[in-house]
């Protein structure tokens, strides 16, 4: 593509982030070493092409990319033998890594989901998230765990052999993982080195209000990549009362609680900030979209900016 067509298609120059040239047909990463990589989930961005992107992510300063590979994601797992490692060629023109994955990944035995964590391996990712996992009705809550139990302790093994990381993501529902107490269950015979947990601080107080802390301190030893996103309680057109996702800093999470928490793992590993709320559609991966992309630029430096201003404060260096 040509520059002038570039810069027309992603709107960048509109959006006062006029291309430079400092990235523009770079053929390698800047080379900067990152304790604490902050990326995009890029759910959000999947109406843009690998190349767009990565200008994109760049532009705004974002250290990485988190990459949805599954079904509906930016890779489909069918073809990233060829497609995650161009995707990693092609950010890097631009100084932008892929450090972590997100995938759909419950079952070590499948041959798909070994497939998607070698490739991943050989492209030198060292960090996914998993799928999630549910409780059966028909089971006990502690017969469902010890089955989990099993597949914690099988994809441990796999990502030891592979040498990666593997992290289970707390989510607000009645999945596994939504009280974060039954996470240590699953974990608390496991490596911390190869699996644990990508913790979500926004589905954390989401589900466990002022107690939060308390589960956070619970799973500590396992905790390596987060999600950092926010959010309110509010009615919805029913009256009824659901989360709604607001801008960083808007929202009922206590940032400056968590990141001291989150200071005292001495964990460095990528960071992953989500977008969520309203974007015209870009939030739940679509690749039409109705909110103009200048719009959606400036909510994903706008929450950047605030974010790395909340861990300059409590002096996490990034």
């Amino acid at each position: 593509m040509k520059r002038r067509r570039f810069i027309q298609t992603t709107g960048l120059s509109v959006a006062g982030l006029s291309l430079s040239g400092s990235t523009w047909g770079t053929s390698e990463a800047n080379g900067k070493t990152v304790k604490r990589p902050l990326c995009v989930f890029t759910k959000c961005l999947q109406f843009l092409t690998m190349d767009e992107m990565g200008e994109v992510l760049a532009q705004l300063g974002f250290d990485g990319a988190d990459i949805p590979v599954r079904a509906g994601g930016q890779i489909d797992p069918s073809n990233v033998k060829t497609e995650l490692p161009q995707a990693v060629k092609t950010l890097r023109k631009y100084g932008v890594e892929i450090p972590m994955i997100v995938t759909a990944i419950t079952d070590p035995d499948n041959p798909d989901s070994v497939a998607t964590l070698q490739a991943m391996a050989d492209s030198g990712i060292n960090y996914y998230r998993m799928g999630w996992l549910g409780y059966e009705p028909s089971k006990s809550i502690q017969q469902n765990l010890d089955d989990h139990r099993r597949t914690f302790e099988k994809l441990a093994k796999l990502n030891e052999r592979l040498g990666i990381h593997g992290g289970y993501q707390n989510h607000s529902g009645i999945h596994v993982g939504a009280p974060v107490w039954d996470l240590y269950d699953l974990l608390k015979d496991v490596d911390p080195r190869f699996l644990g947990v990508q913790y979500d601080i926004r589905h954390a107080v989401t589900e466990g209000g002022y107690s939060w802390i308390l589960g956070m301190k619970r799973i500590a030893p396992w905790i390596r990549t987060v999600d950092i996103k926010d959010f309110v309680w509010g009615r919805n057109a029913k009256g009824h009362w659901r989360h709604q996702n607001v801008p960083l800093g808007e929202g009922m999470v206590s940032f400056d609680e968590f990141l001291t928490e989150y200071a005292s793992l001495n964990a460095e590993a990528p960071i992953s900030i989500h977008y969520e709320y309203d974007l015209g559609g870009a939030e739940t991966g679509k690749k039409t979209i109705t909110m103009d992309r200048i719009k959606i630029y400036n909510y994903l430096k706008k929450d950047l900016d605030w974010f790395k201003n909340a861990m300059k404060k409590n002096r996490i260096e990034t």
